[in-house]
C-alpha cells in the first residue's frame, strides 16, 4: 500500500519518530554498513573504511520508507557516529552527496 504524500507537519512527526532514542543507527562492521531499523524495516548505507575515513558507497531505504525521511535520519546518525569517532566522510553515492549539500552543519566532516 502506498503512503499518502507527506505534509510538513507529518514529515516533522515522522522525522521525530525516526530520530528518537529507540531508533539509533548501528554499525554492522561485518556487513560494512550502517543500519537504522524503522517499523521493522532496515534503512542502510554501505560504506568502506580506510583508517579515519569512511566512504559512503550506497544508501538504500525499503520502498515503503522512501519519502518519509528515513534515509535522512540514517545519514544524520552516520554523521553523529563520524563526529563521535573522529572520522572523515567521503560521500560517493548521489544521495549522500545530495544530503550533505543540504546539511552544511556536517561539512566539517568531509574528507
Amino acid at each position: 500500500m502506498a503512503r499518502a504524500p507527506l505534509t510538513r507537519r507529518r514529515a516533522r512527526r515522522e522525522m521525530a519518530r525516526m530520530t528518537s532514542p529507540t531508533n539509533t543507527v548501528t554499525e554492522n562492521a561485518a556487513g560494512e554498513r550502517y543500519e537504522l531499523a524503522v517499523d521493522g524495516q532496515i534503512v542502510f548505507a554501505r560504506y568502506r573504511r580506510d583508517g579515519a575515513t569512511v566512504a559512503i558507497r550506497h544508501v538504500e531505504a525499503p520502498p515503503a520508507l522512501r519519502g518519509t525521511g528515513a534515509a535522512s535520519a540514517l545519514m544524520d546518525g552516520i554523521m553523529a557516529i563520524a563526529r563521535r569517532d573522529g572520522l572523515r566522510v567521503t560521500p560517493l553515492c548521489s544521495y549522500a552527496v545530495w544530503w550533505l549539500e543540504r546539511h552544511p552543519e556536517h561539512r566539517d566532516l568531509l574528507a
